[in-house]
């Protein structure tokens, strides 16, 4: 509201009451009389604006505080599955029985279907074979398939991804499968992964995976022993001689 509206707005009032005779009506006073009118009757309007703005305010800090906790929280969903503590630790223990436990194509594919792997028909699982502790629900072990020993198989990096052991796959002993967040990685039906490979991208099917056999590498004239140091040990690798 301009000032020339406050001012009519206060006179009309400033009127009323001299009808009523709450207010003295002299041509001196007048000007100043419509102005504090004007003052009493333009302050609560203010006020209650005021009082408004200040609320907007206090909701919109409320809202980005629940914003920034809800990111926090989606954040943090990312890398840790949604499931209670009780679950958890009851995945853990039977994570364990079937590392260590008989059977590795009785009790080791139950325990693991028990835990969420998916697990299809005459699967062998070897001892020791390490299935993602937390997104155990992400890896699947499709029919005839075949996992040797102390073999590794991360579903997460992260956040979860997938791996899908194919039909009548072989994982040699001592592989290490990760597989990236968002990604599902897929070792395809009749691929044989030879022992302690590392794979972090798809294979195809039928093919034959792994890095080239450990071989000599220099001639060693003293033990590496508790005594050896590390400077020493190298400085007395010799080339090899064909």
């Amino acid at each position: 509201m301009t000032e020339a509206g406050d001012l009519s707005e206060a006179k009309r009032v400033l009127l009323e009451k001299c009808l009523r005779g709450e207010v003295s009506f002299t041509a001196g006073r007048v000007r100043q009389q419509a102005r504090e009118v004007s003052l009493q009757e333009v302050a609560p309007i203010r006020g209650e604006v005021d009082s408004a703005a200040t609320k907007n305010e206090k909701i919109v800090s409320v809202l980005s505080c629940a914003q920034a906790t809800s990111e926090r929280r989606n954040g943090a969903d990312r890398h840790t599955p949604n499931k209670s503590a009780i679950r958890r630790v009851i995945n853990r223990i039977l994570h364990l029985l079937s590392r260590f436990g008989p059977g590795g194509s009785t009790l080791r594919p139950f325990l693991h279907r028990m835990r969420g792997v998916r697990v299809g028909k005459h699967v062998w699982i070897g001892d020791d074979v390490y299935l993602d502790n937390e997104f155990p629900q992400c890896i699947e072990i499709q029919d005839g398939a075949m996992i040797e020993l102390r073999t590794t198989i991360i579903a997460h990096t992260h956040g979860e991804g997938r791996v899908v052991i194919g039909k009548d796959a072989f994982v040699g002993a001592g592989s290490v499968i990760v597989a990236a967040a968002k990604r599902t990685l897929v070792i395809g039906e009749g691929s044989v992964i030879m022992a302690s490979s590392m794979v972090n991208r798809s294979v195809a099917p039928y093919t034959l995976y792994g890095s080239d056999c450990a071989k000599p590498l220099a001639k060693v004239t003293k033990p590496f022993t508790g005594t050896t140091s590390y400077e020493e040990f190298i400085t007395s690798l010799r080339p090899l001689r064909d």
